[in-house]
């Protein structure tokens, strides 16, 4: 994990005590004393994972209002780096586009992985015929100028059954990394399919066809089971299922991905953001479980603390 405190003026906030709970103090907010509000938008994978944050966090904050909304990766960096809210939901690292526009507005900020994630790849639960697809055969489907539109166009062997797509919108994080991971370049996808940043319209889409097939964070995934059927993915050692196991290891390739959140400076400087960041790396554990994400190992956990014991210097 890089560290992306990037102005000189963010160094100035070192000697504040950005976490009383790291730093000591008289001025630690007590549970429950706290109250004020907290603005949160980004990625649509992450969204339920803020929201188990929330939640959790209200419970011993009940006066602190959070709201978090679902932009998509990119659509909350614009806000973020805009200065319209205090933490970026965000499903991939920060670009230098957005680490421009952010500077431009004087806005710095730390990159903290909250979770792991993989992207599943999921087909209608009457499809008995693609078990495990190879990354190429899913690069047949997803590249640029496919025109692939039923399953015997893919493999000989499955049957000649039409095939509509499903995914995220062009502005997800989501878009961005299965793009990449699967066609080589982000941002390389055929245009022919229904896209969302609202994940429930793919599981929508593909449960509404015997032959369809679309693709999401692996929560929504295990959410919908039933309404929609995970692929094996073999990324060139194997078929590998797509479990919280397999992409905490890393055997789940290429479709595995660590989810971030993005702090501001100035946002840190209210007291119920740095408390609720700080409950955030704290309970990494009941947050993942509750939103069903895979839960840190413990050494992203410890370096998710270090970045958060920078901020408070």
């Amino acid at each position: 994990m890089r560290s992306r405190l990037l102005f000189p003026a963010v160094f100035m906030l070192l000697s504040l005590p950005l976490f009383a709970s790291a730093c000591g103090g008289d001025d630690k907010a007590s549970a429950g004393s706290l109250s004020g509000s907290i603005r949160i938008d980004g990625s649509s994978t992450v969204g339920p994972l803020s929201e188990a944050a929330a939640e959790l966090f209200r419970e011993e904050n009940p006066d602190v209002r959070i709201t978090v909304g679902v932009s998509g990766t990119g659509g909350g960096f614009e806000k973020f780096c805009a200065g319209e809210t205090d933490i970026s939901d965000a499903s991939r690292e920060i670009e230098q586009e957005e680490i421009d526009a952010c500077k431009k507005k004087n806005i710095a900020y730390e990159e903290v992985q909250v979770a792991n994630d993989g992207l599943a790849v999921v087909v209608n639960p009457e499809n008995d015929w693609a078990t495990c697809l190879t990354v190429a055969e899913v690069k047949k489907i997803w590249d640029k100028g496919s025109s692939v539109g039923s399953w015997n166009q893919v493999k000989s062997d499955f049957p000649d059954e039409r095939m509509e797509l499903f995914g995220a919108g062009t502005d997800s994080g989501t878009f961005d990394y299965f793009t990449e991971a699967i066609n080589g370049e982000e941002g390389r996808s055929r245009s022919d399919y229904s896209p969302s940043e609202d994940d429930n319209v793919t599981v929508q889409g593909v449960s509404g066809g015997k032959g369809n097939l679309g693709y999401f964070g692996l929560s929504y995934a295990l959410a919908n089971e039933g309404k929609v059927k995970t692929v094996e993915i073999d990324g060139g050692d194997g078929c590998v299922a797509p479990t919280n196991e397999t992409v905490q290891n890393g055997s789940y390739k290429p479709l595995a991905r660590p989810l971030f959140i993005y702090p501001s400076d100035k946002a840190l400087q209210k007291p119920e953001v740095r408390e609720f960041v700080q409950f955030y790396v704290d309970n990494y554990e009941a947050i993942a479980e509750q939103a069903q994400f895979v839960p840190l190992t413990q050494e992203q956990a410890q370096q998710s603390k270090d970045a958060v014991a920078q901020l408070a210097g």
